[in-house]
């Protein structure tokens, strides 16, 4: 009889060892596997949403694109309806011109009658000077061109819309500089340099700027104010002036760069001024960098403190009507840090805006 094998333990664990081994090679690869398409699949995730954001980009731009083709259609129509609107109050205005001729070659006596028609003939002109000015190269939007560092557009949020439309520009000391140093020391220098002053050529280049976005069917006047308030084009007290009179609107601009900084400031004389106006604005437009000095009279003493300048404020804010929209445009000053929260709050009270820009704007 034959004998028995012995069984060897060696055998047996080197054989669990290989299939243990084995095992954890096949768990490690399916748990790496399933990593990776996981990791995939949220990838493919993200990339589809930023696709489908991408194509509604796209889509949302061709709809603006549309809508600017459909109003830049509907301003040739409008020029060209301005155009042709024009050519026959010309051709109307030449028929009275020749009534006239006639009736003062056949002696005609009743006067009355040739009054009534040059007064219509004067008439016919004012509207045909302000349908050319509207159907001018400008698009029939701005009054003039204004070309700021490196031709660019100005989104602003302002309202330039109006009928009468008033701006307000402080002139006075404050407007030389930001620093209160640099104030003192601009102020006692000649005029030359104080015109060429940063800041103060800032706020002119606002002003400028604002002009060039006037509506042509629009009037406006622009007013300069420290302790007074005045026309910055002189012999223009109380009066509007005519977008659509472009040397006009050049001789302000001129004006305007003529102008010193100095003095004080009361912002009661400014809306006083504007109040006086017939008809009162529909819009104003604020150039200023802090709240005011005195009242429409000089203070009796020489400081006066930043409680004080606030009751000065809220009582020239008190003359103007609530319907007036009052847009600021506001400079920034050293040592007035109530001036913004108090120029906003005017801003949202009166359905207007509140702007204050960085040092290269317009």
């Amino acid at each position: 009889m034959a004998r028995k094998r012995k069984a060897s333990t060696f055998n047996l664990s080197f054989l669990d060892i290989m299939s243990c081994g084995f095992g954890a090679v096949v768990l490690v690869f399916l748990i790496i596997d399933h990593a990776i398409v996981a990791e995939t699949e949220e990838l493919n995730a993200d990339l589809m949403s930023e696709a489908n954001l991408l194509e509604e980009e796209v889509l949302e731009g061709k709809e603006g694109l549309v809508k600017l083709r459909n109003t830049l259609s509907e301003v040739d129509y409008e020029i060209v309806e301005a155009q042709g609107l024009a050519t026959r109050i010309s051709e109307e205005l030449e028929e009275y011109l020749a009534q006239v001729e006639s009736m003062e070659r056949d002696d005609f006596t009743d006067s009355s009658e040739i009054e009534t028609l040059k007064a219509e003939i004067q008439q016919l002109e004012d509207e045909v000077k302000k349908l050319k000015a509207a159907s001018e190269d400008t698009g029939g939007v701005n009054a003039r061109t204004y070309l700021g560092d490196g031709n660019r557009q100005y989104l602003t949020g302002l309202n330039l819309g109006g009928r009468n439309i008033m701006i307000l520009l402080d002139s006075s000391a404050s407007m030389l500089a930001e620093e209160l140093v640099n104030i003192i020391r601009l102020r006692n220098m000649r005029e030359p340099v104080k015109r060429e002053a940063v800041k103060w050529r800032r706020a002119v280049d606002t002003v400028d700027w604002l002009t060039a976005q006037l509506p042509v069917s629009s009037q406006y006047q622009v007013y300069a104010f420290n302790t007074q308030a005045n026309p910055v084009l002189v012999g223009t007290e109380g009066s509007w002036l005519d977008v659509g009179d472009q040397e006009q609107l050049d001789s302000v601009v001129t004006a305007l760069n003529e102008l010193v900084p100095g003095g004080g400031t009361s912002l009661e004389n400014a809306f006083q001024t504007a109040i006086e106006m017939t008809p009162m604005p529909d819009n104003i437009f604020l150039i200023t960098d802090g709240l005011p000095t005195q009242g429409a009279s000089a203070p009796k003493g020489n400081t006066i403190n930043g409680r004080q300048r606030m009751r000065l404020f809220e009582r020239a804010i008190g003359m103007l009507p609530a319907s007036i929209p009052v847009n600021v445009i506001l400079a920034p000053m050293e040592g007035d840090p109530m001036a913004a929260s108090a120029y906003w709050q005017l801003a949202q009270r009166t359905s207007g805006s509140f702007l204050s820009p960085a040092e290269d704007w317009p």
